[in-house]
This record gives structure tokens, C-alpha cells and sequence, in this order.
């Protein structure tokens, strides 16, 4: 993949790796930055060989979020016309997993980038805040949205009003994040679930993240007669035989994504 100014990346095995490249601004992300975690997500879900995208961050903190000095003098018509929301509602259409390793500050954007992932691994020293209202304005890349579906709306509020800073206990607990882990395992023990997965059945797999996001935003019946459907599509891949196969053979599947 063409070098990059903001982020570095990198392949272990079938996972792909991108890792926040601005340690010196604590990774604040700027509308290039941005842009470059986007080409690479959709050209690692685009390849074939790889089954599982990781996002992490280089130095003392995943985010601490946006690039202030790039917002400062901007305007409602500057904003509009820059429209630099666009490119992060292209990391919702992402179809294979991610995984969100974050650790130290993962402020402002940085929070609505974690929430992008699927799954996120935290480091034990991490520390999560929406604190825009400090600074007379609020989330706007999908922040006041991701977090109200996960935590419901009083909690949200008071995060969202208060800009406090929210501990990995609580995140755990909220439904934030997956798992805690010491600060030096981060990357060991995100590779190792990585790995995991990449050994499941990629198709299902995408159908399955599918199925799950469709949830988040219908009603029950509605949901389940998707389900269905993606359901009744994996009869027709070949993992959905070899993996039956394998069963009733008592072997362990070789799953090709086909």
C-alpha cells in the first residue's frame, strides 16, 4: 500500500494493522489523517487475503481528538462545503471486523473513531471523554448517535454535558469497550483475538456484522426477517459446507471465503 503522512500500516498474517501516526499531537486528527484511515480501511476490505482490520494508535494515547488549530477559523459555510463528515460515514460501511485497540486519551474524535470499531480492547491506563462541550460546540462525526445507542440516553447526556472523563471500568461496564488488558499486552492480546477470528468463516462472518448493525437501527420484526435472509444466503456459500462437512468429519474447517 502507497506511504502515508498520518497513519502507518502494516499486515500480520491475514490481519491488517493501522496505527495513528501523529504521537507528537497525541494523534488529533486532522481532515488528511482521516482520509487516510478511510483509503486504507476500504482497500484492506477490498483484499481478499486479508480477514480483519486493527486500529490503533502510535505514543502516549490513541486520539485525543480533533485537530483544533485546523477548526478554529472555520464557519457554517466553510463546514458545509468541506463537508468533512463524509468521508467518516464511509467507515460505517466497512464490512469486515474491526478492532479497536486504544489506550492513554481517546477524547472528541478520537472517542467517535473507537466507536467506529467493532470491537475494542482497552488498555488498563485508558481514559474516554466527549469533552466538546468545553469548547462551545459538540461531537458531530456520529458521537452524540454511537454512544446513546450504547449507553441509552441519561448516561449519554450527562457524558455528552459534563465532557467528563470516563474510566475503562465504567466503559466496561457501559458497554463501551470488550475487554481491559495491561498497557504492554495491548497489541499481544489484540493480535491474539485477532487471530481468532480470522480462523471464522469470513462470509459469515460479514453477514453476521450485517445482521447486527441492521438491529441497531430497526425494529425486531424487521430485523429478523434480515436475518433470515443473510441466514438463507450462506447455504449457498462453500464455508457453509466445508464447515458442516467438518463437523460431522470431526476435522478442523478450512474456511476460503468463498
Amino acid at each position: 500500500m502507497s506511504n502515508f503522512d498520518f497513519i502507518e500500516t502494516y499486515l500480520r498474517g491475514s490481519t491488517a494493522v493501522i496505527e495513528l501516526n501523529r504521537p507528537r499531537q497525541l494523534n488529533s486528527l486532522n481532515t488528511k489523517m482521516i482520509s487516510e484511515i478511510v483509503v486504507a480501511m476500504e482497500a484492506f476490505d477490498r483484499n481478499e487475503t486479508i480477514r480483519i482490520i486493527v486500529l490503533t494508535g502510535k505514543g502516549r494515547a490513541f486520539s485525543a481528538g480533533a485537530d483544533i488549530d485546523e477548526m478554529t477559523e472555520a464557519n457554517p459555510i466553510s463546514l458545509e462545503l468541506l463537508n468533512q463528515f463524509a468521508e467518516w460515514d464511509r467507515l460505517a460501511l466497512i464490512k469486515k471486523p474491526i478492532i479497536g485497540a486504544v489506550h492513554g486519551f481517546v477524547f472528541g474524535g478520537g472517542f467517535e473513531l473507537a466507536l467506529c470499531c467493532d470491537v475494542l480492547i482497552s488498555a488498563s491506563n485508558t481514559e474516554f471523554a466527549f469533552p466538546e462541550v468545553g469548547l462551545g460546540v459538540m461531537p458531530g462525526a456520529g458521537g452524540t448517535q454511537r454512544l446513546t445507542k450504547l449507553v441509552g440516553r441519561t448516561k449519554a447526556l450527562e457524558w455528552l454535558w459534563t465532557g467528563e472523563r470516563i474510566s475503562v471500568e465504567v466503559a466496561l461496564k457501559h458497554g463501551i469497550i470488550n475487554k481491559i488488558v495491561a498497557p504492554e499486552l495491548l497489541m499481544e492480546e489484540t493480535m491474539k483475538f485477532a487471530g481468532r477470528l480470522s480462523k471464522q468463516p469470513p462470509l459469515s462472518m460479514r453477514l453476521i456484522k450485517d445482521s447486527v448493525n441492521k438491529a441497531v437501527d430497526s425494529s425486531l420484526y424487521e430485523g429478523m426477517q434480515y436475518e433470515r435472509k443473510n441466514f438463507y444466503l450462506l447455504f449457498a456459500t462453500q464455508d457453509q459446507k466445508e464447515g458442516m462437512n467438518a463437523f460431522i468429519e470431526k476435522r478442523i474447517p478450512d474456511y476460503q471465503g468463498k
